[in-house]
């Protein structure tokens, strides 16, 4: 199989955006930065860092309860020690949503004494949230609205344009649409930005990202290509490439399709089957809950 462009998506409204967020700044007391716990690294976009400037950053690390506890703890500590205020939430169990407000009272306290100071004590807190696609801001903006004020679907970029949504508290907050970066330097980062659905799938092939996410999972969660797929190393020594000694992501995706039964006439296997059912489960979280990068890789 064909190593895979670096993948490169930015449709016109993402640059839009980025413009939006620039002029809108000035508007807002804080910028809350959406990430996906299960890619930490490859969907905090750098392009925010520099358009926020010094403008206080709490970031969430949303979708944790699909991603590895024992990684996000090392990616909070991570921050810790990076001076970044961070916390782990998810939008869908609703945990740590609560402690949302009290972190972002905490990270303006001196600017919440100065208003009071100056008389305009119930001044309200307004922060501007941002993220890429795919992870679930407009779920989590929902979470605490109370209502559906923002449209929530599964596919990258359908929230378009910049809306004003009241929470609790006296806080106010303003949702941009997910944007990306022009250009992705690590081929790693386009390879998860695809795993997870924050790119369209059309960007790769199916079988080649379903093959490499295979690979990782042999080499850092076997039990759990075993748990789901009743599949191991020790099942495909046949799998074993010759020249690298490792096992082939292709080999493991014609052992799941075999084992599901996606075959085809002559008893071929369907691999391109067992390519979208890998990709949808893993997206959906029935894999299990694993994390693609560890903070080591994080340079941002």
């Amino acid at each position: 199989m064909s190593e895979a462009a670096k993948v490169q998506w930015f449709p016109g409204h993402m640059a839009k955006t980025r413009r939006i967020m620039a002029a809108n700044l000035k508007l807002v007391d804080a910028v809350v930065e959406i990430t996906d716990a299960r890619i930490p690294y490859s969907s905090r976009n750098p392009e925010i860092k520099k358009i926020c400037g010094s403008k206080p950053r709490l970031v969430l690390l949303n979708k944790a309860d699909s991603a590895d506890p024992d990684v996000t703890s090392m990616w909070l500590e991570y921050y810790k020690k990076q001076g970044l205020t961070a916390l782990a939430t998810d939008c869908r169990s609703g945990r740590n949503v609560n402690k949302f407000y009290g972190l972002l009272k905490e990270l303006l306290a001196g600017d919440i004494e100065k208003w009071n100071s100056r008389g305009m004590t119930g001044r309200p807190i307004r922060i501007m949230i941002v993220g890429i696609p795919n992870v679930g801001k407009s779920s989590f903006i929902n979470r605490l609205a109370g209502s559906k004020m923002a449209k929530v679907e599964d596919r990258p970029g359908v929230t378009r344009g910049k809306q004003w949504v009241s929470l609790d508290e006296g806080f106010e907050l303003l949702d941009m649409p997910g944007v990306l970066w022009p250009k992705f330097d690590d081929k790693l980062v386009g390879e998860h930005l695809a795993f997870t659905g924050a790119v369209k799938d059309v960007i790769l092939d199916t079988e080649y990202l379903a093959c490499r996410l295979l690979e990782f999972l042999n080499e850092d969660y076997p039990r759990l290509l075993v748990d789901r797929y009743g599949i191991s190393l020790d099942d495909l020594p046949e799998a074993m490439d010759e020249m690298s000694g490792c096992v082939t992501g292709f080999e493991l995706l014609e052992r799941i399709g075999r084992k599901r039964g996606f075959l085809i006439s002559g008893g071929e296997i369907n691999t391109e089957r067992a390519a979208s059912t890998v990709l949808d489960e893993y997206r959906g979280g029935k894999i299990g809950r694993l994390t693609l990068e560890k903070p080591i890789r994080d340079k941002k």
